[in-house]
Order: structure tokens, then C-alpha cells, then sequence
């Protein structure tokens, strides 16, 4: 399980860039913890959130082809989410490089928080039986 720490800037409008890995047929968890400029906690109090992955920005658009992440608010005063797949989501993953955003949204207001590669690494061998 991976832990980032970014700041976020609402008024810069630009993502903070997070490169992930994913191993197929593993479960997936990387939880995030949002500071805000002054390096408090920034609240998502009333906020919603929603990630996706594709194969590539135009493949994706185009194709409709994305993996939808669960997304989680551990501590919304303080600035804590996760996001996750689960194994049986991540063994259907081909090997390579995906994008991924995960947007947050207060209102009609969203945001583009956090975005960057994703590597996916297909095992080399089997667990012995």
C-alpha cells in the first residue's frame, strides 16, 4: 500500500502529477493525504470523488476504455482519501502504461486533483500449488 502526501492549490487549477504501479492479480490501495498551501489538512468536507484509469487519454475518450478505481474519504477534515482495485479488477489489466486523474467536486466546482501514469506489471510465475 503506498501513502502520498501532495499539496493542493485549488486556484492554480493544475494536478498535482503522481506516478503508480499496479501488479495484476494484487490488490491495489494508495492512500492519499491532501495539504493545502498554508500545509494544513485541506478539508473535503461536502465533497465527492470519482478516479479512472485508461490506456491512453485518446483511447479512453475515444474507445470509452477505463478502469473505474473505488474512492474513499478516510478523513475528510483531514484531507485523507484512497484509492483502490481490487484483484479480481487488476488481474483483467493487460501489462503497460495507463493515465489516470482523479477529480474531486464540491457543487458544480471540480477539480482535477491529482494525475500521472500508471505502470502495469503482469507476474513472471505462479505461486507453487
Amino acid at each position: 500500500m503506498a501513502n502520498k502526501t501532495i499539496t493542493f492549490d485549488p486556484d492554480a487549477g493544475v494536478p498535482r502529477g503522481v506516478n503508480l504501479t499496479i501488479h495484476t492479480g494484487a490488490d491495489f490501495v494508495t492512500n492519499f493525504t491532501v495539504l493545502n498551501t498554508s500545509s494544513s489538512a485541506f478539508s473535503f468536507s461536502g465533497y465527492t470523488a470519482s478516479a479512472t484509469m485508461s490506456k491512453s487519454v485518446a483511447v479512453g475518450a475515444t474507445l470509452g476504455i477505463t478502469t473505474s478505481f473505488a474512492v474513499g474519504f478516510t478523513s475528510a477534515i483531514g484531507g485523507k482519501f484512497k484509492i483502490s482495485l481490487g484483484s479480481t479488477s487488476t488481474r483483467s489489466l493487460k501489462e503497460g502504461r495507463y493515465v489516470y486523474d482523479i477529480l474531486v467536486s464540491s457543487g458544480s466546482t471540480v477539480y482535477n486533483i491529482v494525475n500521472g501514469n500508471i505502470l502495469v506489471i503482469a507476474g513472471v510465475s505462479t505461486a507453487p500449488t
